[in-house]
């Protein structure tokens, strides 16, 4: 079947948005409410209920799921702008394009910001960051991604949780890409603000993101300067506690959100990491068996993402633009990499069959590159 036939089903190979689900889209087409009427009330408690039932299981009380209308830069910049006191820095751990946005953000704001800057191909060093915590006590909090999607790489969340709770800092996660798609024990590793979306590995639309507080943490930002309208979390805390949001949230795709949290606990979220990595690798043996190579070395790599070196002759325009002709979407490197290498996403609601579809389409496409 050519590609005509296609276009209208296009297979999502980039990080979020993703392809959803038949249920998760009928969702969106729900009866309209008003935001300030009880039947939002119900929707946004249920939400908020699921994501802490999901995310940090056997210590819901212990965590607060703030729900707001915006991408996943939304939540982690509400994370960043809200949990430093006047007078402190946030440590960065940047070792990619995400990295990055987190000190650009505390450095907009005039917030005093640090890095530990990394190559994008290497993991962060707890040691390092445990002496670095040691020699700067002004350091309040440290942020970091879990994945960073610029490569595809994981790191390493658990040890550097351990530092920065050894060390008695504020730890801030952009979970963003890997919640649903990564192991994490956000509870176990005291991690006390983690960020995250629904329009990744939850496979809902982008529009929701949410970011999961520790209660006794929350407490402490009460007393610290508000430094946005909309992004300000403990504004939120209050709200919804009253179960109505401050602004106007995004109502159909919270439902929508809402539905896709079902499907995840109808699943189980260890299921669905596993599914993930079961694709990422049948993707991953194909392109080894094709020649194509990848950026990173197996122990690093994510369950859904995998960045590869161009083959050889072949420009990303003409990858991309063939392999959309049969029906699938690649996505681009970003700032150094770009003219590199090509990412390969396997997040949302796709079958096995679909991605030996695009294997396939692949094969081809290279072969008359």
């Amino acid at each position: 079947m050519g590609g005509e036939g296609k276009k209208d089903e296009m297979i999502l190979l980039n990080p979020g948005p993703v392809n959803v689900s038949e249920r998760v889209r009928q969702a969106l087409v729900r009866p309209d409410v008003c935001h300030r009427e009880s039947e939002f009330t119900e929707l946004l408690h249920g939400i908020q209920a699921k994501l802490l039932k999901l995310f940090v299981p056997g210590a819901e009380s212990d965590y607060a799921a703030v729900v707001l209308t915006g991408s996943g830069t939304a939540a982690v910049e509400s994370a960043v702008m809200s949990s430093l006191p006047p007078g402190k820095r946030m440590l960065v751990l940047n070792n990619g394009v995400y990295g990055e946005r987190i000190s650009q953000m505390a450095g907009l704001y005039r917030l005093g910001v640090s890095e530990l800057k990394y190559d994008w191909t290497t993991r962060p060093d707890p040691e390092r960051l445990r002496l670095a915590l040691r020699q700067h006590p002004e350091a309040h909090a440290v942020a970091m991604v879990h994945h960073e999607t610029t490569t595809g790489l994981i790191n390493p969340v658990k040890e550097i949780a351990a530092v920065v709770d050894s060390q008695n800092r504020v730890f801030i996660l952009d979970a963003v890409s890997a919640l649903a798609g990564e192991p994490l024990d956000i509870a176990g590793s005291h991690i006390y603000m983690v960020a995250g979306t629904a329009g990744k590995c939850i496979q809902g639309f982008p529009g929701v993101s949410f970011v999961l507080v520790r209660k006794g943490f929350l407490e402490r930002m009460r007393g610290y300067p508000r430094r946005s309208i909309y992004l300000h979390i403990t504004q939120y805390v209050d709200d919804q506690g009253l179960g109505t949001i401050p602004f106007t949230p995004a109502v159909q795709v919270y439902y929508a959100f809402d539905e896709a949290l079902n499907e995840l606990m109808e699943e189980g979220v260890a299921k669905r990491i596993q599914r993930y990595k079961k694709v990422a690798t049948l993707i991953r043996d194909r392109m080894t068996k094709l020649g194509v190579n990848p950026l990173l070395t197996p122990d690093k790599l994510s369950n859904t993402i995998t960045a590869y070196h161009l083959p050889e002759g072949v420009t990303y325009q003409l990858l991309h633009d063939r392999l959309k002709k049969e029906g699938y979407v690649i996505y681009a490197g970003q700032g150094q990499l770009q003219s590199q290498i090509f990412r390969v996403a396997n997040m949302g609601a796709l079958t096995e069959a679909q991605l030996v579809g695009f294997l396939d389409a692949f094969e081809r496409v290279c072969g008359t590159a």
